[in-house]
């Protein structure tokens, strides 16, 4: 397809702007995919603060966002599963296949992987992208292009569950009710744990968690967060939390609220990268202290959730906001935390 396309590229902190580029040519093995929508992240957000994650450094200008889904609209040779006019949701890192992580399964790992939004590699705040066809996973007819969007933070919520160990009978604690909060609770609803209660300091969060399916919400302004989940479960504590804040007080609380030999999957960065934790309790209760770093093997669970109606992923999004829309749609999700839970860009 010849052509330019619109693009939103990040000009200097807090600064947003467009750029005309070339369509892209998709290789033998990619598909050419017309984005429709794609999510602020986090870390979109973060880049856009503070030009900067740990020692990714933004160089202008650069191009955000990394949670897409769109149509095909042209497909390379060597290409046999995908077809012009599938759905998609687009997995947004390409590794190397070849190191020890790739060669075993964990292809999350891999030391080279390139990763969408993640610099020096733009992102996907424009109208096309050429990418990987394998990585380029068909959506049911039931599941529309928004909802594949936000399969990439879903992936997230679902690798914590498997990390750990999620499964009926338990009672489980997600610290944290933003985004990946809320896709972690309903990760652990569809993979059958049946309790499974939601911390956080905002009450609009936990509003929200309550309407997508949590057990219980816990204000922790408003009530120690350790004391209810030991009335909860009569003394006993919760088996698995799953804590997205990046919190240190949260961390903590986690661990103390947790039975023994319970498990904490950390999936929350803390902004100083560091963390003062209980280790004697870690030590006395014999924790399993499990981490998240993004996913793998998730997006055809991921997808067959959302299709069979196990998981509402439309029900996080608070905002919708227009590509040409975006300035305000940074400034908005960076200023108003407390009320956009998750905010989409609509590309077309």
């Amino acid at each position: 397809m010849e052509g330019t396309m619109k693009v939103a590229v990040m000009n200097g902190i807090g600064k947003m702007g467009f750029e005309e580029r070339p369509i892209p040519v998709p290789k033998d093995d990619e598909v050419l995919v017309k984005l429709e929508y794609v999510g602020i992240c986090g870390s979109d957000l973060h880049y856009y603060e503070n030009g900067r994650i740990g020692d990714y450094i933004v160089e202008p200008p650069f191009v955000l966002g990394h949670e897409p889904g769109g149509v095909v609209v042209e497909v390379g040779k060597d290409v046999k599963h995908l077809k012009v006019g599938d759905k998609v949701a687009l997995e947004p890192g390409k590794t190397c296949g070849h190191c020890e992580f790739c060669k075993t399964g964990r292809y999350n790992l891999c030391p080279d992987v390139v990763f969408f939004a993640t610099p020096p590699v733009d992102g996907v705040f424009q109208e096309y992208v050429a990418h990987e066809a394998d990585l380029c996973f068909k959506l049911p007819e039931n599941v529309d292009t928004m909802e594949g969007a936000l399969i990439e933070p879903l992936a997230v919520g679902f690798h914590a569950a498997k990390q750990g160990g999620a499964h009926m009978g338990q009672v489980a604690v997600v610290t944290g009710s933003g985004c990946i909060g809320l896709v972690s609770m309903m990760a652990l609803k569809a993979l059958g744990v049946s309790e499974v209660y939601v911390v956080d300091i905002m009450q609009k969060r936990l509003d929200k968690a309550m309407e997508l399916g949590a057990t219980g919400v816990i204000n922790g302004k408003e009530k120690d967060a350790v004391e209810e989940v030991m009335k909860l479960t009569g003394g006993r504590g919760c088996d698995l939390v799953i804590e997205t804040s990046g919190s240190e007080i949260c961390t903590g609380q986690g661990i103390r609220m947790l039975v023994k030999d319970g498990t904490l999957v950390q999936v929350g960065y803390s902004p100083s990268g560091n963390m003062n934790i209980p280790m004697s309790m870690i030590l006395d209760k014999e924790i399993t202290i499990k981490s998240v770093f993004r996913y793998r093997h998730i997006y055809p669970l991921a997808i067959k959730a959302v299709a069979d109606g196990k998981v509402n992923l439309k029900g996080i999004v608070t905002d919708v906001f227009d590509l040409d829309d975006i300035q305000n749609a940074m400034d908005s999700s960076v200023n108003n935390k407390a009320d956009i839970v998750k905010a989409v860009v609509k590309i077309c």
